[in-house]
């Protein structure tokens, strides 16, 4: 076999997948080892919520219990006297060194039928508040950011298939919340992941193709993205994605990373690709403005408030960063 390159792990005439920079992508570092085989053991859930170390993350309507920037976790012995579960306690994973939490303390979830108050809920610290991830993802540590994707990830799953896709009976949870059993057919079904690839599209003369969409704010813009189509792979994705939304032609995709966005179930892929084409048309509906920039004028578009871009906290954000080749310096926020 060919040696791969150790700069690029390539081999000779394929694409390249280059390593990028430890600090370009977001929580790439997981922070709960999620136990998939001790998690199917049976009593396994029983015997975490029965230890006083475990912790419980608590979720009502797609918000958990934040206080200065971090999670706030409960005592697994308080979870009744906060409010009624809408759904199955799932166990998230024990905690790994720099979790922010002591090494080995099992972690679960709970999703609650209401959000009380956080100051009747026994143990929450003064100044808590009920808040979704967009809301706070640029001020959690990366160890929290990971937990609330999990969280979300999983939780969102179980919300929306409760019953069988073969026969439509309603299914028993297993595996800790990892898994979903049919009673009848006795089918088995795991949480769903959509594969969805993000590019940046660099042209001739190594300026960047963002677009934005009507639904978003007029001033906003982005990389291009879409779902990976069955039989397809993330290379061909890529070429057709940016040839149906901007009518531009991509060659060369470089993978670069990726990001969990379970919002509500994907896993977006990271690329980045060139082009020859110099125009780029919108189709009108994935893409309603399209628009090439130079570094220079990207950076002053950006501080001047002419458009906005993706936040730190995205994937999206990452790549526009590693093509400018390094921070992006955001409008400061008016008082």
């Amino acid at each position: 076999m060919t040696p791969l390159d150790p700069a690029t792990r390539s081999l000779p005439g394929e694409f390249q997948v280059h390593e990028p920079p430890e600090q370009l992508l977001p929580w790439r570092t997981a922070v709960l080892d999620r136990g998939s085989a001790r998690r199917a053991d049976p009593g396994h859930l029983e015997s975490v919520l029965s230890r006083p170390s475990t912790r419980v993350m608590v979720m009502g309507r797609r918000e958990t219990l934040i206080h200065e920037g971090r999670i706030v976790f409960l005592a697994s012995g308080e979870i009744e006297t906060v409010s009624e579960p809408s759904g199955p306690v799932i166990y998230l994973g024990s905690a790994l060194a720099g979790s922010g939490l002591p090494d080995g303390t099992d972690v679960v979830l709970v999703g609650l039928a209401d959000r009380p108050d956080p100051s009747t809920i026994p143990g929450v610290p003064d100044g808590t508040a009920w808040a979704g991830f967009r809301e706070v993802a640029t001020e959690l540590p990366a160890t929290d950011a990971g937990i609330f994707i999990e969280a979300s990830a999983i939780s969102n799953w179980h919300d929306t298939h409760r019953h069988c896709p073969r026969c439509g009976a309603a299914t028993d949870v297993e595996q800790g919340g990892w898994v979903r059993r049919c009673p009848e057919d006795k089918s088995e079904h795991f949480p769903r992941t959509d594969p969805a690839i993000i590019v940046t599209v660099i042209g001739p003369d190594d300026r960047v193709l963002l677009g934005g969409s009507g639904a978003w704010d007029a001033k906003r813009y982005s990389t291009l993205a879409g779902f990976v189509e069955p039989g397809e792979s993330l290379e061909q994705a890529v070429i057709r994605e940016v040839g149906e939304e901007v009518g531009v032609t991509v060659h060369s995709p470089q993978y670069l990373g990726s990001q969990s966005w379970p919002f509500p179930a994907s896993l977006m892929l990271g690329f980045t690709a060139r082009t020859e084409d110099r125009e780029a048309t919108p189709d009108g509906v994935e893409v309603t403005r399209a628009r090439w920039f130079s570094r220079e004028e990207l950076q002053a578009a950006v501080s001047s408030g002419e458009i906005l871009i993706s936040t730190p906290a995205s994937i999206a954000r990452a790549l526009i960063e590693q093509w400018y080749g390094g921070p992006i310096v955001d409008r400061p926020v008016e008082d």
